[in-house]
């Protein structure tokens, strides 16, 4: 965190307090989507929902995109690269730059689309692949979880009052809850869930969703199981550091850890993320089901 500092000029409470404020700008812009309210001059917000391989885009993503974008370049410069959904191009070359913003404008965009209100917007700062500073902002909850690597992560709500976060302590395998989707589930990925000794499931959509739901304590384990298509950077990155930083651990199912800004965007694998007591445990338990699965 020295070498940020030094490298912006600012200390990083000033950092963070910029990506805090721009996940409230965010949540406002998304909001407004959300409830079609109208602009100052009256116009209507409509979300104008393109399809694209790899998912719906909303004219919510590319507002929130472009106001992001337009608030960090205008801060940091060149100095930094920027990653974004909305903007990302793919060569299949990393960002050169130390220090990346990885932007996530509107996580979980088939939820937005559907009305639950399990959307979120993530912004991570990373340095060297791995994330440092971090905001994840749930619009629907009125709530803003944020992160710095080594300081904990904190819950911010609308009135500006925050408090520090911990996982939760549940050390029993069988007793951990597991927060899944109500979709995006293959039959592969489905049978793992069968088979894990933990059984008690409560589905949230969107992943910054289903970490708030962990360092909420209102479940203890989340599994990404890439099939046809994988997680990507924007996905992880920013909720990864506050689940980390909540005293959770998020890992490949081998204990590696998740790496950003490696040319290829997608998160391949069974991503586990845990309150940590039983992570390596349940790293074993999908290793070896998951291989049964294959082998069936």
């Amino acid at each position: 965190m020295e070498a940020l500092q030094a490298m912006t000029e600012q200390p990083v409470a000033e950092i963070l307090a910029i990506a805090r404020s721009l996940g409230w700008g965010a949540s406002k812009i998304l909001r407004s989507y959300y409830r079609g309210e109208p602009t100052p001059d009256g116009t209507a917000h409509a979300l104008e929902i393109q399809d694209k391989k790899d998912g719906p885009v909303t004219a919510a993503d590319l507002a929130v995109n472009e106001y992001v974008l337009n608030k960090l370049e205008t801060i940091f410069g060149e100095n930094f690269g920027y990653l974004s959904e909305e903007t990302y191009k793919t060569t299949h070359k990393a960002i050169p730059q130390d220090w990346v913003w990885i932007i996530d404008p509107l996580d979980g965009t088939r939820d937005f689309i559907d009305k639950t209100g399990e959307y979120a917007f993530h912004l991570a700062l990373v340095y060297q692949g791995r994330p440092v500073l971090t905001v994840v902002a749930c619009p629907e909850l009125e709530k803003l979880y944020y992160a710095t690597l080594g300081g904990g992560a904190f819950v911010e709500t609308a009135d500006g009052a925050s408090r520090q976060i911990h996982v939760s302590e549940c050390d029993r395998i069988q007793d951990l809850g597991v927060v899944a989707s109500r979709t995006h589930r293959d039959d592969r990925f489905n049978a793992l869930l069968q088979q894990l000794p933990c059984q008690q499931l409560i589905y949230v959509g969107s992943v910054g969703g289903k970490i708030a739901a962990l360092v909420d304590q209102r479940a203890d384990v989340y599994i990404s199981l890439s099939g046809k298509s994988a997680a990507k950077d924007w996905d992880m990155a920013a909720p990864e550091l506050i689940l980390t930083e909540a005293g959770g651990r998020f890992t490949h199912e081998n204990g590696a850890p998740l790496l950003y800004n490696q040319g290829d965007v997608n998160q391949w694998g069974c991503l586990i993320a845990s309150n940590g007591h039983c992570h390596d445990e349940l790293c074993a338990d999908a290793t070896r089901i998951l291989a049964q699965i294959d082998q069936a």
